[in-house]
């Protein structure tokens, strides 16, 4: 049993600190509505992140990221939404960042409403939406090729597949869809001069569709056969340097192909490995880039050549070719597995990679190769699809 004196004694000490706690002044009053802004143009050190939410996509977003900073605070610049395995691409002349996105009326069920969102790249702020036609536009592993800018960036070019396949048109500046192209058998698209765009057919050639200025079509052509869907498949993301896109096939070649405003030209195909590396090949999902130096990139697997099934697994090790030489100039042996990557703009590039490991991303020295540092923790859980900014 408590003593009475031990009791008040007790019950003064509260009294006490109560009484110092209501004494002590109020907090100053915080200032609300504050908008913090971004640059107009993105510095080449910022990367777009691109978070699908494999495992819930209706809450897919972009982060933007500063990888110049330490800690995560001052890495993470932003972040918007990207519903339901959707597509975007930088528009920097226009200040604009034009994401594919698919809604539902009731949440998971319902009407179905596909739309593209204009987001102002200083504010993060949707500011504009232009309703699509509805069940068409691709929605699959994020790709770079599922959009293109044409006309100047006046056009957006929309990749479809339902499962026909076809392009949708739409006019950036009066934001209204001008139309459909067609392209039966060929997919996603691959800008070809400013009024001309090119997609990847099934049956090894590549075609070609240049419009006229009212975005109607103009004409088409086929190219020649230069790949076998079966025995010698390509990727369908290129490395791009000019009017030249690389692509890397599943056998550890690239396929050069020109796309200089007329019918997609392939070009002689060269070997990306050496006398005893040919067990290496190309593999993972985003496993090439280009920088401003004009070199190309590949994420390389060493077991990748000739086994089924390898060519998504990722790879050990980022290859840096001259292109016009067809020379490897770096490699870049990895802390830890990749799965993607992106390169940086400018003339000290720098490269993302995404690790699947444990979904972080890890930053190269594109010149040197050395490991800089590992960003994670900034929300991220499957970033598929890395962007440098534009």
């Amino acid at each position: 049993m408590m003593k009475k004196g031990l009791f008040v004694a007790l019950l003064t000490a509260l009294s006490v600190l109560v009484s110092a706690e209501e004494v002590r002044p109020p907090l100053a009053v915080e200032p609300t509505g504050i908008i913090e802004t971004l640059p107009e143009r993105y510095p080449a050190d910022w990367f777009l992140v691109h978070d699908a939410a494999f495992f819930h996509m209706s809450d897919g977003k972009v982060y933007v990221l500063d990888t110049d900073k330490d800690s995560i605070g001052d890495q993470v610049q932003g972040m918007f939404p990207l519903s339901l395995m959707g597509s975007f691409i930088e528009a920097p002349s226009r200040g604009e960042i034009l994401a594919i996105e698919t809604f539902h009326t009731r949440g998971t069920r319902g009407d179905r409403i596909d739309v593209l969102t204009i987001w102002d790249t200083v504010n993060l702020s949707a500011i504009a939406e232009v309703i699509l036609p509805a069940g068409k536009r691709f929605m699959g592993m994020p790709e770079r090729v599922a959009l293109q800018l044409l006309k100047g960036d006046r056009w957006l070019a929309i990749f479809n597949l339902s499962p026909s396949t076809s392009v949708t048109l739409v006019d950036l500046d009066t934001r209204a869809v001008l139309g459909e192209i067609p392209t039966p058998g060929c997919s996603f698209i691959y800008s070809n001069g400013d009024l001309g765009l090119s997609a990847l057919c099934a049956d090894g050639r590549m075609l070609t569709v240049l419009l006229n200025e009212d975005g109607s079509e103009k004409s088409r052509i086929l190219s020649d056969v230069f790949f076998d869907s079966d025995d010698s498949p390509i990727f369908e993301r290129p490395a791009r340097v000019g009017d030249i896109a690389y692509f890397p096939a599943f056998d550890g070649r690239v396929q050069p192909v020109a796309l200089t405003g007329s019918a997609a030209l392939p070009m002689a195909s060269w070997s990306l490995f050496g006398k005893g590396e040919e067990s290496w090949a190309p593999s993972g999902i985003g496993i090439d880039g280009e920088d401003d130096l004009g070199r190309i990139y590949f994420l390389m697997n060493s077991e990748a050549n000739g086994v089924e099934g390898m060519h998504n697994a990722g790879g050990s090790e980022i290859w840096v070719f001259d292109p016009e030489a067809r020379r490897r100039v770096l490699r870049i042996p990895l802390e830890a597995w990749g799965l993607s990557l992106a390169v940086s703009r400018g003339e000290e590039p720098k490269v993302l990679v995404t690790n699947p490991t444990d979904m972080s991303v890890e930053l190269y020295d594109g010149l040197s190769g050395s490991f800089i540092k590992k960003l994670t923790g900034f929300g991220q859980e499957t970033p598929l699809l890395l962007r440098g900014a534009q």
